[in-house]
């Protein structure tokens, strides 16, 4: 489980593998082992929009479901709802998404 932000999202969304936790990711895709993560980025409904996009719609990424932080005011900021966490990682290990986007 990756707890991850705006950058990291980029960079996965991208095949970017500079560090050793996105490295790490790549190992587990590599081998077909799912890939879980918990997002928390104040650009999710903004610049981050397109990247989330890209890595919901491809296999052995399992987002925590997340929603909107505070609309009043921080109104494109997301972030995981880590009551989820657990569920999540089961399901990953099935290959099946949770509802990504809370209400």
């Amino acid at each position: 489980m990756l707890h991850v932000h705006g950058n990291t999202i980029a960079k996965l969304a991208n095949g970017i593998t500079d560090t050793p936790v996105l490295m790490a990711a790549k190992s587990h895709l590599r081998n077909n082992n799912p890939v879980v993560l918990a997002i928390s980025t104040n650009d999710g409904l903004s610049g981050s929009a397109e990247n989330i996009g890209k890595l919901l719609n491809r296999n052995n990424y399992f987002f925590v479901p997340f929603k909107q932080d505070n609309p009043i005011t921080k109104p494109r900021s997301i972030v995981a709802d880590f009551k989820y966490l657990i569920p999540t990682i089961e399901k990953a290990l099935d290959k099946e998404q949770i509802e990504p986007i809370l209400s």
